[in-house]
């Protein structure tokens, strides 16, 4: 088997997975952004705006799940570090000319590990329970555009995404 480790941090040299060990880092302040949206008929949109949604208010209720899922992260993702979060600041928004609910997610911490994975995760499950809450009117929405958008903190330093053109 191929040495990964020089690669992949979480691989070992024998190419087994691991959990990174992360006691000689200092602990400093990390921030991460992450969006995604989920897209939606005409007719979904409207009943989400109006909150007609019969499960209830739709961008309340995933707002809620993207805090639980950005604090649950560790526990779905299984080599992600328990991190004590600073502060999940999670937003919806409703974009009519696409047709989609955007999620906005900024995650901080002051820890020895990113958190990247948390706004990552926050956005998703997100965007699910928005699909959960609206699957009994729309079986075809999409869920796409899941990405960082940027990162501070850390021995690899700051990343922001280049603008989509």
């Amino acid at each position: 088997m191929a040495d990964l480790s020089g690669d992949f941090t979480h691989f070992d040299s024998e190419g087994r997975a691991r959990m990174v060990n992360v006691e000689e880092k200092d602990i400093t302040p990390r921030r991460a952004v992450a969006s995604g949206r989920i897209f939606v008929n005409a007719g979904t949109f409207r009943l989400i705006q109006s909150g007609g949604v019969k499960k209830g208010d739709v961008l309340t209720v995933a707002q809620v799940a993207g805090i639980m899922g950005a604090k649950r992260t560790p526990d779905l993702i299984p080599m992600c570090h328990p991190i004590t979060l600073n502060g999940v600041n999670l937003s919806l928004s409703l974009d009519e000319e696409a047709q989609a609910v955007s999620v906005r997610a900024e995650i901080s911490c002051a820890g020895r590990t990113g958190v990247e994975m948390e706004a990552l995760t926050a956005v998703s499950v997100a965007l699910l329970t928005v699909y959960d809450m609206c699957k009994s009117v729309q079986r075809d929405m999409v869920i796409g555009d899941i990405r960082l958008l940027s990162k501070s903190g850390g021995v690899h330093g700051d990343y922001a995404c280049a603008p989509r053109v």
